[in-house]
This record gives C-alpha cells, sequence and structure tokens, in this order.
C-alpha cells in the first residue's frame, strides 16, 4: 500500500504530461509525450543501444568503485590505527578531500586520453574519499578493549586487521560502499555526457544533439532506473548481511 501511494504522484504527472502533450499537439524539440518515450526506450532495448551502452556505464563505475575502495580501505585502515600516520595525512586530506572529481576531467584526458582508463580513474578518485572517511571513523569507534584483546593474543598487526577491526567495521564500510557506488554512477555519466564517448550518458547527449526529445528523456529515465536498482540491490544485500541498514560499532 505504501509503495502504491509512492507511485501515485508520478503517475498523476505522466498522466497530466501525456493529456498536456496531446491536448496542445505539441511538436518540440525538447520535450516529448511519455509514450513517445516509451516507445523510444523499447527502439533502444530492440537496437541493442540500451544493452550495450548500460555495460560500458558499469563497467566503468564498478572498475572505479572497486579500485578506488580498495585503495580507500587500506588508507583508512591506516589512518585508524596509526596516530602518526593520521597526523601527517591531515592537511593533505582536507586540502584534497573537497576537489570535485570533474574538475580533473581535463587533466585525466591529458595523461589518458578518450576511453575507459580517464572515466574509470576519475570514479575511482570519486569513490576514494567517501569510503576512506567514513572507514577512519568506523574505526576510530572500535572498542578500544577490542583492539586490547589483540594485543594479549599477541596478534600480529594483520592478524589484528582481519580478526578484529574488518569485522567490528564492516557493517560501516558496507554503508560506505554503497553511496560510493551511487557516486561512482554519477559521475561516470557526468564523464560520458561532458567528453567521453562512451555509456549510456553520451547517448543521452547524442540524442539531445541531435534533436530527438523522445530517446534523450529515455536514456535520461533509464539512468533513474539504474542508480535506483544499484540501491535497492546493495540495500537488500545489507539488510540480509547486517540485519538493518546501519549498525553501529561502538555500544551495540
Amino acid at each position: 500500500m505504501k509503495a502504491f501511494k509512492g507511485a501515485l504522484f508520478p503517475i498523476a504527472f505522466l498522466l497530466l504530461w501525456e493529456i498536456g502533450m496531446r491536448a496542445a499537439h505539441v511538436e518540440s524539440d525538447s520535450l516529448a509525450a511519455p509514450s513517445q518515450i516509451v516507445v523510444a526506450f523499447g527502439q533502444a532495448v530492440i537496437d541493442g543501444t540500451i544493452l550495450h551502452r548500460t555495460g560500458e556505464t558499469l563497467l566503468a563505475a564498478l572498475c572505479g568503485l572497486c579500485i578506488g575502495g580498495g585503495l580507500a580501505l587500506v588508507f583508512s585502515i591506516l589512518l585508524g590505527l596509526v596516530p602518526a600516520f593520521a597526523r601527517l595525512m591531515q592537511f593533505s586530506i582536507e586540502l584534497l578531500r573537497p576537489l570535485p572529481p570533474v574538475a580533473l576531467i581535463p587533466i585525466a584526458m591529458l595523461i589518458f586520453g578518450f576511453g575507459f582508463s580517464m572515466e574509470i580513474t576519475l570514479c575511482a578518485v570519486a569513490c576514494f574519499w567517501p569510503v576512506a572517511v567514513y572507514g577512519h571513523a568506523a574505526i576510530s569507534n572500535i572498542e578500544p578493549q577490542l583492539l586490547e584483546v589483540g594485543r594479549v593474543l599477541r596478534l600480529s598487526p594483520a592478524g589484528r586487521v582481519m580478526k578484529i577491526v574488518l569485522p567490528a567495521a564492516l557493517p560501516r564500510y558496507f554503508v560506505a560502499f554503497r553511496l560510493s557506488a551511487a557516486v561512482a554512477l554519477i559521475i561516470a555519466v557526468t564523464v560520458e555526457i561532458t567528453i567521453n564517448p562512451l555509456g549510456v550518458g553520451f547517448e543521452l547527449m547524442k540524442a539531445s544533439q541531435s534533436l530527438h526529445p523522445d530517446r534523450m528523456f529515455a536514456m535520461l529515465l533509464w539512468i533513474g532506473v539504474m542508480g535506483w536498482s544499484i540501491n535497492a540491490g546493495l540495500l537488500l544485500a545489507q539488510r540480509r548481511l547486517f540485519g538493518s541498514a546501519g549498525v553501529p560499532v561502538r555500544g551495540r
């Protein structure tokens, strides 16, 4: 029932949009009726455009998430367990973290040129900071007694990380990766719209430039569906693995 109520507004909006376009007999280079958008989407599915472009976008976003998130995982562990390293990196973090990843597009283009390398690099940069900062906070909130147990048992640094730190901080790391997945998709599509001739973003821009608003809106809505599906899948996995959307590390 809640899902049905939530769908009432978009359904009513689409109906009004369709009725308005048909009643006014509008011929526009920037707008299309919902029925035309559905037809354009169906054509993109049949000719394979959706599958091909979606694969390109998801490949870049997933590779960027894995690379950036993996490096951030190691970086955050060092920040959380080595206070001297955290103090050393504090200024650099505060200087680099606010830098928008899209501002690095000219530099990435000069280094990598067009293609997946540039897009993956920018996605990795965008995913690095959320995981690093959130992971550092998670490790900092681990109960000191847990770390003391590792010392008493004479675990090696790697053993303490694998047996104590990661299990305790894993729920928050998963939240950080889920948020970074959305960031990776946003950056991938932005790069494709801006400069990279790959993926759904490029197809959206191409439809806009060729004055096909029905195909343009179809791609735009598909990007929204992609983002919703990724978040819903990760949120379901998070609830299955950890029992809730967020599991506190301290004071459980």
